[in-house]
């Protein structure tokens, strides 16, 4: 692997760098979505059970924010009652939403990044292959002489340029793929965030309210 860098030269490093990034945000991502911090199966069922007819502490309102993306939904709309007893059902819904958007911004997080690796790692590779380019024909002489005459040269130029392009596309394929997975992933469960917050807005709307 350092031969085949090494034959590659200096343009080969920012993609080695994109690579690295990229798999640390592939591995960040696998890790979140896998984990119960996005909506666990009962939270919902439980902070509608608890707040009937009466909110939760502020320490379990805490607790649930602090819990999971859902968690901090479903708590901002506890705390919107908190502050004002008889809010407005437009205001109580805004407040909601508002912490829904977060939430979706938390799926996301990351995405935007991967999409770009995704986007520039080929163009890193069409440089160091112009690179490549550039050092062949920069191998002829004065006199116009063909590279031919300097095989090491030569090679050296062919070998940066096609290196250059064989990583650029091994970094960007998988990329490409991880992020259309990932944002499939994210939509999906930014659907079944706003579906539930529907269901608990209607819910505290009615049968909520401040002991």
């Amino acid at each position: 692997m350092l031969t085949i860098l090494q034959a590659a030269g200096w343009p080969i490093w920012p993609l080695v760098i994109c690579s690295i990034v990229a798999l640390a945000l592939v591995f960040e991502r696998f890790m979140f979505f896998r984990g119960k911090r996005i909506a666990p199966p009962k939270l919902l069922d439980e902070a509608m059970s608890i707040s009937r007819p009466n909110l939760p502490a502020p320490e379990t309102i805490q607790q649930m924010e602090d819990s999971s993306v859902l968690g901090m939904v479903l708590a901002s709309g506890f705390r919107a009652l908190l502050a004002q007893p008889r809010p407005n059902p437009e205001g109580l819904k805004s407040a909601i939403e508002v912490a829904g958007r977060h939430g979706v911004q938390t799926l996301e997080k990351y995405l935007s990044a991967l999409a770009t690796i995704a986007s520039v790692a080929p163009l890193l590779g069409l440089l160091g292959t112009v690179i490549g380019m550039i050092e062949i024909f920069g191998a002829q002489n004065p006199t116009g002489a063909s590279t031919g005459t300097n095989p090491a040269m030569l090679a050296h130029g062919i070998s940066v340029a096609l290196y250059n392009t064989a990583f650029g596309l091994i970094v960007a394929i998988p990329c490409l793929i991880f992020w259309r997975y990932f944002k499939a992933k994210s939509d999906a469960m930014a659907l079944s965030l706003e579906q539930s917050s529907e269901r608990f807005y209607q819910h505290i709307k009615v049968h909520c309210r401040p002991e």
